[in-house]
């Protein structure tokens, strides 16, 4: 069983920023996607990014532009750096991983770490 944990999570004024990283406890091979995924109280969780072995990205319209996601595949982590954070993007984020053509949900989850943005 894959173990993932997040780390870089904290509180941050608005406009500031944020670089979330998640290392797996072993090799990630191709054949799996790696991403963030947040829950805000009383909301649903919900995609932030993801990333394939080969760097193809995808991102919810939320974020695009402000928050960047990459892998090392070497080190079997991934990013997210995120900037000009917002009050909204206040949530518990957590990291995933799952098989190319799985959904999120049957993949792997990590612990979660909070980001708040408030002044």
């Amino acid at each position: 069983q894959v173990q993932l944990v997040e780390s870089g999570g904290g509180l941050v004024q608005p406009g500031g920023s944020l670089r979330l990283s998640c290392a797996a406890s072993e090799s990630i091979s191709s054949i799996y996607i790696m991403g963030w995924y947040r829950q805000a109280p009383g909301k649903q969780r919900e995609l932030v990014a993801d990333i394939s072995s080969g760097g193809r990205t995808n991102y919810a319209d939320s974020v695009k532009g402000r928050f960047t996601i990459s892998r090392d595949n070497a080190k079997n982590t991934v990013y997210v750096q995120m900037n000009s954070l917002k009050p909204e993007d206040t949530a518990v984020y957590y990291c995933n991983v799952r098989r190319i053509g799985f959904n999120a949900q049957s993949g792997y989850w990590g612990q979660g770490t909070q980001v708040t943005v408030s002044s």
